[in-house]
């Protein structure tokens, strides 16, 4: 299974708001043993929008989609999703009484009566309505539902608000009840050394020979100001805890033949 995500607003492509999803993401699906596969930013365009889920639904993966999911004029979301499906927008009964519970709540704190038939009420149920056959997904914040809706072969998209406070709990939910049969914790590992002044160019055949032995990825990361490294790359493979040492027992090897400086070497 691939996992993908989508960040949608205007407000990350401009900078005013710094996005904090990607790195998140890519925290809650290590934990689990699983890797991003691609990740998308999307303004407040529903065109562009539509374009994309309709990418996520028919790729056959699991795709987490962030923000655009209120009931201001802003957000796009659940409307350019019902489009890319070809279904309408409905209130389900679940999306319903969890908005409602929650309009309860908010009279309860604030200490007035509730009024569901109040113009700004009736309002927020817009927030329930959600394309024919989506599920919902909890939200142990303020309880205003996202949805699910599967996509083609074995994936599904996954909607969920802009604010990390309530999206991030969610996609976990999502992760641990729907995905846990992807699951391969313990199953990855990366094994790297510091490698001073070289070239990646000088560097690349012995990439190529590592890779084309083992059964594991090898990985350059550059970096030319390192407070620490100065000039430097970190050089490693990456795989199968079984696969892992032996590649990279032949990496170093090929890295002392080429009498290159080395310095720490680093397990992740």
């Amino acid at each position: 299974m691939n996992f993908g995500v989508i960040i949608i607003g205007d407000e990350i492509l401009s900078g005013k708001r710094a996005d904090k999803h990607l790195s998140k993401a890519i925290e809650l699906l290590g934990a689990r043993g699983l890797a991003l596969a691609y990740a998308h930013y999307v303004g407040d365009d529903p065109a562009r929008i539509t374009r994309t889920l309709a990418d996520a639904f028919a790729s056959g993966d699991t795709v987490f989609s962030f923000g655009g999911i209120g009931a201001t004029p802003d957000d796009h979301t659940r409307q350019c999703a019902a489009q890319a499906l070809g279904k309408p927008l409905v209130l389900g009964d679940v999306a319903r009484a969890l908005i409602m519970e929650r309009m309860q709540d908010v009279a309860r704190e604030q200490g007035t009566p509730y009024e569901p038939d109040r113009p700004d009420n009736v309002h927020r149920l817009n927030m329930g309505m959600f394309p024919h056959g989506a599920s919902i997904i909890p939200n142990p914040y303020n309880k205003i539902p996202g949805f699910s809706h599967a996509g083609a072969g074995q994936g599904s998209v996954h909607f969920v608000p802009g604010f990390p406070v309530m999206a991030w709990p969610m996609v976990e939910w999502v992760l641990d009840t729907q995905c846990r049969a992807w699951f391969q914790t313990g199953a990855w590992v990366e094994q790297s050394v510091i490698v001073f002044g070289a070239m990646e160019s000088l560097l690349t055949p012995l990439m190529e020979q590592v890779e084309q032995t083992y059964p594991v990825k090898v990985f350059s990361l550059p970096s030319v100001d390192h407070p620490t490294y100065g000039r430097h790359i970190e050089l490693g493979v990456k795989g199968h805890p079984g696969d892992v040492p032996a590649a990279y027992a032949a990496l170093l090897h090929g890295l002392r033949a080429l009498s290159m400086p080395l310095g720490p070497e680093l397990v992740r």
